[in-house]
């Protein structure tokens, strides 16, 4: 009589063993959301709650880094585990380069070096990797790794609803959107909120497989839109936190954001938290939430300049396109339902680390010869003594829409350094402290500015980096009065506007960027 009950126990313990030894994997990426953009965060004017809960619940790494200040770049090293010099996307994907360059009027001192176009097809993406390991593979939203012959379904994803070559949400977030692998199904649908509803359809259709999902959202991209009903809210908690009489200053090129009190984007960031809401719901509504591996993370820092004037990313400086910590650290949440040891993590990693990383979770082979320039942090998850100590580079030979400068870095053991290329200077910043990129220590430090310029030069000649050459029609003068006028009429624009957005009479447009519009 006792022989079944004992069977049944060891059946059921061999099944949970075997059904963590193959999980499902959820990858959340948000375009363009800035490292204080959530409550988790530090933000006291966002609210994300449903991001919070997921952080509270994985491991934070509250160093965690982007592998590039903008988005193509950082979005071709989470597919490949290869950092943006070795797999030679190293700007947007439509931005011009080289003689082109002189077309956009900014005068500056070089020419931004010719990058690749489009995501090798040499790679073995992590979806062709989880693909071919018996998962089934979904994407949907924002792209942005080449035109047509490269789109997900073209690196291994088995489903696609919405990625094709643009950056941005054609057409914005209200339907009728202009997107190719996305059909409107109701005017003045939500793009972010669809893209949830694509996801959850997924996992409620492959519940009783093994999948491979990853939700990228359009959000919080330019441009930033919301419902009148949003903006209300956050014009009104602006207004009771008290409203700033200044909102920006100038950096080196351009002005920035320095408050988070736009209730526009206020509104942008909650509906991409109600839509990760809804993805997670599915997954517990589907039981399988105790088998799902989440991740959620950002492509690049926050704009707060340049595209957009969106967030403010202080205490960090600068914001996407820049060099400093505000462009490249980002919100870094994984969540492994059945490991409870560790919950937080001040090592630093990169989001190359996340294709090694899931593959070690899942239990399946590491690709060694792919993911060249990421690690496992399974060890460092498991709460063991893990060691990872390696240099970490970035490489950005372009100007930014932002403000960023043509700049390579290597950060090691504490210490960051920063080589310009326009003149060949260098910044030292010890490492960590939010404050870090206002206080260049490179005088006091030579020695460990030059080792560690060695090895960041070095590096960059050994995966035949591409640098930016001098602009032999370059006009310091035009570029003297370019800087002037933004200065003059920029700036205080930019605060006019501010406050436009935060009157209580504020009105874009009828309809609210098409999010009042009713079906026929």
């Amino acid at each position: 009589m006792l022989l079944l009950p004992i069977i049944l126990f060891f059946n059921c313990k061999k099944e949970k063993v075997s059904k963590h030894s193959k999980p499902n994997i959820l990858f959340i990426l948000v375009d363009d959301l800035g490292y204080h953009d959530l409550g988790v965060t530090g933000s006291t004017f966002y609210e994300t709650p449903n991001v919070d809960k997921l952080a509270s619940e994985g491991i934070i790494f509250t160093n965690g880094y982007a592998s590039s200040r903008v988005c193509s770049p950082s979005r071709a090293s989470i597919m490949t585990g290869k950092f943006t010099a070795r797999h030679g996307i190293t700007d947007w994907i439509g931005a011009k380069a080289g003689e082109a360059w002189r077309t956009r009027g900014r005068h500056d001192q070089l020419l931004p070096a010719n990058y690749v176009m489009q995501l090798p097809h040499d790679d073995i993406t992590i979806a062709e990797a989880f693909k071919e390991n018996g998962y089934k593979t979904f994407f949907a939203g924002k792209w942005h790794l080449g035109d047509k012959g490269s789109y997900p379904e073209d690196h291994g994803f088995d489903i696609n609803k919405g990625g094709f070559h643009r950056g941005g949400p054609a057409g914005g977030f209200f339907a009728p959107w202009n997107n190719p692998k996305l059909k409107n199904k109701q005017k003045g649908e939500n793009l972010t909120m669809r893209l949830a509803n694509e996801t959850a359809d997924f996992i409620s259709k492959h519940k009783d497989s093994t999948f491979f999902a990853f939700l990228s959202f359009y959000a919080v991209h330019a441009p930033i839109q919301t419902t009148q009903e949003k903006w209300a809210k956050y014009r009104e908690k602006a207004d009771s936190l008290g409203i700033a009489i200044k909102g920006y200053k100038m950096e080196r090129v351009l002005p920035i954001r320095q408050v988070q009190d736009n209730p526009v984007y206020g509104g942008l960031v909650e509906s991409m938290d109600d839509a990760v809401g809804v993805v997670l719901k599915a997954l517990k509504d589907n039981g399988i939430d105790d088998n799902t591996i989440v991740v959620f993370t950002s492509d690049n820092g926050g704009v707060a300049s340049g595209d957009n004037y969106a967030t403010s990313n202080l205490p960090l400086r600068g914001g996407k396109g820049y060099q400093w910590e505000g462009g490249i650290k980002e919100p870094f949440f994984i969540k492994i339902p059945w490991l409870k040891q560790l919950k937080k993590s001040e090592v630093p990693v990169v989001s190359t680390d996340l294709y090694p990383t899931l593959l070690d979770l899942a239990n399946l082979p590491l690709k060694q010869e792919q993911h060249l320039d990421g690690v496992s942090l399974k060890p460092l998850i498991e709460g063991k003594q893990a060691e990872i100590n390696r240099p970490l580079f970035w490489h950005y030979s372009h100007y930014g829409n932002q403000g960023g400068e043509p700049s390579s870095i290597i950060q090691k053991e504490g210490w960051k350094l920063i080589h310009y290329w326009e003149d060949g200077r260098e910044e030292l910043f010890k490492l960590p402290s939010e404050e870090n990129d206002n206080q260049n220590v490179v005088a006091q430090h030579p020695e460990i500015a030059k080792n560690l310029s060695n090895q960041l030069l070095t590096w960059l000649k050994e995966v035949n980096a591409q640098y930016p050459t001098p602009d032999a029609e370059f006009n310091p003068d035009k570029r003297k009065m370019r800087l002037q006028k933004l200065v003059n009429e920029k700036l205080p624009n930019l605060e006019k506007q501010r406050l436009e957005v935060l009157s209580p009479d504020f009105k874009p447009n009828k309809d609210w960027w098409g999010s009042q519009i009713t079906v026929d």
